[in-house]
């Protein structure tokens, strides 16, 4: 079974811990019992949060034989951190766990110096800080979470979410995912690409874009243009396109090429269709069209996500 360990500093910010023990600990796998073990390890038996203190049943030591360590944010990311938390995330980055950060939790990751060299991302309020403060990080403000295989970070509050669906998608597969979005009540997780906040200026008229985004993914076979979607909508071309950018924080196209993606991932985990058969139901057309969209998005083939990703 996958052990997942949830660090528990003192200063950790509530939200982000528990965002991940609900996500990990309500996952459903068919056929297995429990898809994955949790445990929160806390710093001390007592744990000092903003509002009141948590009481862990496990150590830090305990942490040690983990499959993946979660490190959520810290409510100050200049209070002291202890050399117990960082040793604690380096012999787990030695021992190749995967290790993902949610927030402000990020501080901690640099800190131990496991992101050195590494692209990452926090809040954006505090995106800037921890570009001061540890130049040997790449730090990207915009984005909800960044992947680089072991080591995992993402933005503030919400993002912990997606960046949890994301770890559960990579575990088991975008069908589990799916259901565990369903059960946290909240939408499949966000493109990690997708910017962390999206200003939205007073609309000259209402659009409501989730009906049009239904009729899109209702739509995924077909050769969909942008002229196309816009008379759906009623709307010209340029509005719908600074519809888009305000509420999803990218074009119409870019969208729907995710949307395929995604619906990708599951018939190929789902089914038996070959990938030409996958490309011709998700409008890509052919399999090298699919194979070239699918590897810059989600960074593999189609046929070793199959391989990997099928249902256990």
């Amino acid at each position: 079974m996958h052990k997942i360990a949830i660090l528990a500093p003192h200063g950790v910010i509530p939200f982000d811990l528990a965002t991940a023990c609900d996500v990990f600990s309500r996952v459903c796998v068919p056929g297995l019992p429990a898809a994955y073990e949790v445990i929160v390890c806390g710093e001390a038996p007592s744990v000092a949060a903003r509002l009141f203190d948590l009481h862990t049943r496990f150590n830090l030591s305990h942490a040690s034989g983990a499959h993946t360590l979660i490190v959520p944010g810290i409510d100050d990311i200049d209070a002291p951190v202890s050399e117990a938390v960082l040793d604690t995330i380096r012999a787990a980055a030695a021992h190749g766990t995967r290790i993902a950060s949610i927030c402000s939790g990020a501080f901690l990751l640099a800190a131990s110096g496991v992101l050195d060299g590494r692209r990452a991302t926090t809040h954006w309020m505090a995106a800037s800080e921890l570009a001061r403060r540890y130049p040997a990080v790449t730090v990207d403000p915009n984005v909800l979470f960044v992947d680089n295989g072991k080591l995992l970070t993402s933005a503030g509050a919400a993002a912990g979410l997606d960046l949890c669906l994301h770890l559960v998608r990579r575990d088991y597969g975008a069908a589990v995912a799916a259901d565990a979005a369903r059960a946290a009540v909240m939408p499949l997780e966000r493109s990690g690409g997708q910017a962390q906040f999206i200003v939205h200026p007073e609309p000259s008229s209402s659009l409501a874009l989730q009906p049009v985004l239904k009729w899109m993914e209702a739509q995924l076979h077909r050769d969909l243009t942008l002229e196309a979607i816009a008379t759906h909508a009623a709307v010209s071309k340029r509005t719908l396109s600074r519809r888009f950018l305000e509420q999803t924080g990218t074009s119409p196209l870019q969208w729907l090429l995710g949307a395929r993606v995604k619906r990708a991932q599951y018939l190929l985990e789902t089914s038996a269709l070959s990938v030409e058969q996958v490309a011709n139901a998700t409008g890509f057309g052919t399999s090298a069209a699919l194979r070239a969209c699918f590897g810059r998005q989600v960074g593999t083939s189609p046929q070793q996500y199959r391989q990997s990703f099928r249902p256990r």
